[in-house]
This record gives structure tokens, C-alpha cells and sequence, in this order.
């Protein structure tokens, strides 16, 4: 009966940590023996009448679920499996000598030197979509440097939603920044420290666009949200391609600026140090006059999609708390009025 009460309080501890990590957004971390635990420890409860069918299945559901649980998290998932290559939906603007197409042109890498970044963008316009890219940064010193992923439109006044890595000194924690841009106007920066190594593997970095909000995800956790309220406030509504860049920013990036490029780390192509992006499929509605981007038809902007469900709700709360480190919102110095947006986002 002893190892029954044990059972039964493996059991309640189980329970109590997944109630933790749900609350937070995040899938609790049960490893394949805590599975096979389960599958032993949970018929013998039932079994014994310490614990009801529901009880049972609630949890052996779930271990059996797991996998699928994981693919669902976040609700946004591209077919690594169905992606295109790079030349079907994207063309190389700058630093030709500095980009490296690998793996039968379904992975890209860019580099810089003394006298060039380098970087790509999408063939096709968009009025709306879901745009994501997976990136993996170097692991040298990127103090200064630059790395980004990007809706932007053409012209002076144009409109753009940012992704910027900031660039790090070795060993240091890597910033990742996210701003908005509307009619030429940005100064909209939310920045945060990631969770993870950006650097020992690929990582997903999304955007939502459609007509009620944009949507900033990392690996399907949404980390910013930017609605579109109608009461005099900008939103980005221009014709957009998607970008992806490395570039010298050692004046601002790092550090405040303080951070400057060590050229013996800097990302060159002879050492095969770069950064890595993958995933080069498009979902995303052309603007050629024949489509209404802002259409139902289009799956991004259904009412599924009008605002966060009640899991990412949690999960995108739980991104601010833990690991913003600046919103201009609350930044009372540089703005003596806050943004008429900020009361929204």
C-alpha cells in the first residue's frame, strides 16, 4: 500500500506540474521514462480504486497525445516536408558574394566582411498573410551585427514589421527586437531577451498580418501583439514583400552601440560562419489586382484568427512578464505622451 500512496503522490506531482506549465503557456518537459512511468503507475491507481476512468484517461490521453500536442502548440504550423526552395519565392538584392545556397537550395546562409552584408526578399507582394522563416545565428561573437527578418514595403513612407537580432558579445545573452512601421513612422520597438540558444539550432520567427492585428511569434508562442484599432491610429496596409538581411549596425545594435565588431569573429563567408535561414514557402495573398487580401477565403484571416486564443493569451502574457526588457509604451523619458496606440497594444 506504501508504494500505492507513492504511486498516488507521483501522481498529484505530475498533475501540479503540468497545471504550472499550462498556466504559463509552455508545454511541460515529461521525458520518455516519466511516459513509461505513467503507462505502468496510472492502471495500477485505477485498478485500486484511487483513481476514476476520467481521472485515467485525462492523463493516459494525454501521454498518448503528447506528440500531437506539441505539433498543435501555438496553432500555426508550416510542412517542413512541402517547402519550397529558395529560388521558387525569393531572389538575392545584395551582397551576392555573401550568400551560400545549401541543401538543395532549401537553406541559405548570409555573411558579411569589411565591405558588404548581404541579403534576400520575396518575388511577390503581400497584403496579408502568415510570414516565417526559421533562422539559426552564429555562434562567434556578433557584437554589432545585425540579423533580420522583415515585412517592409517600397518607398520613404513606407510600412514594415521588424524582427532584429541585435548582435551579442560572446557568452551574453542575445536581444531580439520587434517594431512596427506606419506611413514611414517606426519608433514602435518591443525587445526581449530570448528563453533560449538562438545559436545551437533552428528557430521559428513569425508574423501575423491580416485586418485585426499583427502577431509577432517565436516558435508559435506570440511575443508581441499590434491591433488594428479604426480610431485615427496607422496600421500597416501597403503592399509588403519579405525580407531577410545581415548588416553592419555596430553604430546602434549592440550594446547601445557600445558593442563593436571584432572582425576576427565577424560573420565571413571563408571562415563558413553565418547566419542560417530556412524556410522559403509562401503563405501569403499576392497583391496583383485580382486578390482581396483581406478576404475570409484566405485561412489568416478567419475568426479563428481575430484575436489570441485563451492558451496563447496565457503563453503571450507570460513572454512579456518574463523576458521583455524594453516597450516603448512604458517609456516615460523618450515620450513625454505615450503613443495613441499604446492604450491598445
Amino acid at each position: 500500500m506504501a508504494f500505492m500512496n507513492n504511486s498516488k503522490q507521483t501522481y498529484n506531482k505530475r498533475q501540479n506540474e503540468k497545471l504550472e506549465y499550462a498556466s504559463s503557456g509552455f508545454l511541460s518537459p515529461l521525458s520518455c521514462w516519466d511516459r513509461i512511468k505513467g503507462s505502468l503507475i496510472l492502471p495500477m491507481l485505477l485498478l485500486q480504486g484511487l483513481m476514476n476512468m476520467e481521472e485515467y484517461m485525462s492523463i493516459f490521453g494525454f501521454l498518448i497525445l503528447l506528440p500531437l500536442v506539441i505539433r498543435v502548440q501555438g496553432g500555426i504550423n508550416i510542412d517542413v516536408n512541402q517547402e519550397a526552395s529558395f529560388d521558387e519565392n525569393y531572389v538575392v538584392t545584395w551582397g551576392q558574394d555573401h550568400v551560400s545556397k545549401l541543401n538543395q537550395n532549401k537553406e541559405v546562409q548570409l555573411s558579411m566582411d569589411h565591405n558588404s552584408g548581404s541579403g534576400f526578399e520575396s518575388k511577390n507582394h503581400y497584403g496579408s498573410g502568415f510570414f516565417q522563416m526559421r533562422i539559426k545565428l552564429p555562434q562567434k561573437n556578433s557584437a554589432g551585427i545585425v540579423i533580420a527578418f522583415y515585412l517592409t514595403s517600397k518607398g520613404n513612407i513606407q510600412d514594415e514589421v521588424d524582427f532584429e537580432f541585435l548582435g551579442n558579445r560572446e557568452g551574453k545573452p542575445i536581444t531580439i527586437q520587434t517594431n512596427v512601421f506606419t506611413k514611414g513612422q517606426g519608433n514602435r520597438e518591443q525587445r526581449f531577451v530570448l528563453w533560449f540558444d538562438p545559436t545551437e539550432d533552428f528557430h521559428a520567427y513569425g508574423i501575423l498580418w491580416n485586418p485585426y492585428h499583427i502577431v509577432f511569434y517565436i516558435d508559435n508562442i506570440p511575443i508581441r501583439v499590434f491591433k488594428n484599432n479604426t480610431k485615427g491610429i496607422s496600421y500597416p496596409s501597403k503592399p509588403m514583400q519579405v525580407v531577410s538581411s545581415l548588416w553592419n549596425g555596430e553604430a546602434w545594435a549592440t550594446e547601445g552601440g557600445k558593442a563593436k565588431i571584432n572582425w576576427s569573429y565577424a560573420l565571413k563567408k571563408s571562415l563558413g560562419i553565418g547566419a542560417h535561414f530556412q524556410g522559403f514557402s509562401e503563405s501569403g495573398c499576392h497583391v496583383d489586382g485580382l486578390n482581396v487580401c483581406g478576404s475570409s477565403t484566405y485561412w489568416w484571416n478567419t475568426g479563428k484568427y481575430v484575436g489570441l486564443r485563451v492558451s496563447e493569451q496565457k503563453a503571450y502574457e507570460n513572454a512579456k512578464a518574463k523576458y521583455m526588457n524594453y516597450d516603448y509604451c512604458s517609456d516615460h523619458t523618450r515620450f513625454s505622451v505615450l503613443p495613441d496606440e499604446c492604450q491598445w497594444n
